[in-house]
């Protein structure tokens, strides 16, 4: 009939903002998995990184599915999101980082397979990330949880420049047409 139930029991329309973000996670982790494939086509050493990313997912969707205006106590301790993910990814950024070359240009999504499909998945993380801020500004979901996607972005980001550098791809540029 048009309508979906909550972790915490309440009934909402599926157009409802929680389940447009609880798709929008979905779908990030299904990226997430492609381009975790490519990675290990490539024998890339980050593809346990996106498996432990995509069941952080999990628990990101376990979150928003609990809206904290109908959540008893029993929910919140199930679903709580700390923000020990948000440091580690952090840590996951700066040591990639460090491995580049500094950024002298806009890059466009590309550097073969598992770069581009990394970049594919950061527009989807963004997508998901604008999803979960209204919720979490509305106070029906944790500010952790879009402070982690928030840096789930520029770690595909980061990740998607190394996997290009590793496979020896060739990142392409933005150039202004004339």
């Amino acid at each position: 009939e048009g309508f979906s139930s909550t972790f915490t029991g309440e009934r909402r329309p599926k157009g409802d903002r929680i389940f447009e973000a609880l798709g929008a996670t979905d779908e990030l982790s299904s990226a997430i998995g492609l381009a975790g494939e490519f990675g290990r086509e490539k024998g890339h050493s980050f593809v346990g990184q996106l498996h432990k990313v995509q069941c952080m997912l999990q628990d990101v969707g376990s979150n928003l599915a609990t809206p904290l205006s109908s959540a008893r106590e029993a929910h919140l301790r199930r679903t709580c999101f700390s923000e020990k993910p948000v440091l580690e990814l952090e840590q996951w950024i700066d040591s990639y980082t460090e491995q580049l070359p500094p950024l002298t240009a806009f890059i466009l999504p590309s550097g073969g397979k598992s770069s581009a499909a990394l970049h594919f998945s950061r527009a989807v993380c963004r997508r998901a990330e604008r999803c979960v801020v209204p919720l979490v500004q509305a106070g029906e979901a944790d500010p952790n949880v879009a402070k982690y996607l928030n840096r789930l972005s520029d770690y595909l980001f980061v990740l998607a420049r190394y996997a290009a550098m590793r496979e020896g791809q060739e990142e392409k540029i933005y150039v202004k047409p004339e």
